[in-house]
C-alpha cells in the first residue's frame, strides 16, 4: 500500500490575515508612489508644490494625505491588537473606502499605476470580505 504525504497545512487566525492583507497593500502603496516619482516631469511638479490628485502641497494638504496614508499602515498592528468585533468592522469600513479612494485615484494614472490599482483594489475588497466573514465561536455554555 502506498502512503501519500500532503503539506502541512497551517490556518491562520482572521486577525493575522487581515493584518497581513495590509502589509501588503502598504508594500504596494509604497512602491507605486515611489515608481511614480519616475515619471517624466514629476519631481518637477512635485517640487512646484503639486502632489497628485489633490494638487496641494501646502500643509493642510500634506497632513490629510499623510493622515490617509497613516490609517493602513496603523491597520497592519491595530487588526491584531484590537478586540475582534471592533477589528472586524473597522477592517471592513477601511477596506471599502480605500478600495473608493483608489478608484477615484486612478483615472488618468501612468499605465504601471493602474497596474497597481488593479491589485490593490481587490485586496483592499479582499480585506473588507475577510473581516466581514470572520467566523464565530460559542460563548458560555458548560
Amino acid at each position: 500500500m502506498k502512503t501519500t504525504l500532503k503539506l502541512e497545512e497551517f490556518r491562520a487566525p482572521t486577525k493575522l490575515k487581515v493584518s497581513a492583507l495590509w502589509t501588503s497593500l502598504m508594500f504596494l502603496y509604497v512602491y507605486g508612489d515611489y515608481f511614480n516619482m519616475y515619471s517624466p516631469g514629476k519631481l518637477e511638479k512635485m517640487a512646484a508644490g503639486n502632489v497628485g490628485p489633490v494638487n496641494a502641497a501646502d500643509e493642510t494638504g500634506m497632513l490629510a494625505i499623510s493622515m490617509m496614508m497613516a490609517v493602513p499602515a496603523l491597520m497592519i498592528a491595530l487588526s491584531l491588537l484590537l478586540p475582534a468585533a471592533l477589528s472586524k468592522w473597522l477592517n471592513v469600513l477601511f477596506g471599502l473606502a480605500y478600495a473608493a479612494i483608489l478608484a477615484v485615484t486612478l483615472p488618468g494614472a501612468p499605465l504601471f499605476y493602474v497596474g497597481y490599482g488593479a491589485i490593490e483594489i481587490p485586496l483592499s475588497l479582499l480585506i473588507a470580505w475577510t473581516a466581514f466573514s470572520w467566523p464565530k465561536t460559542e460563548e458560555g455554555g458548560r
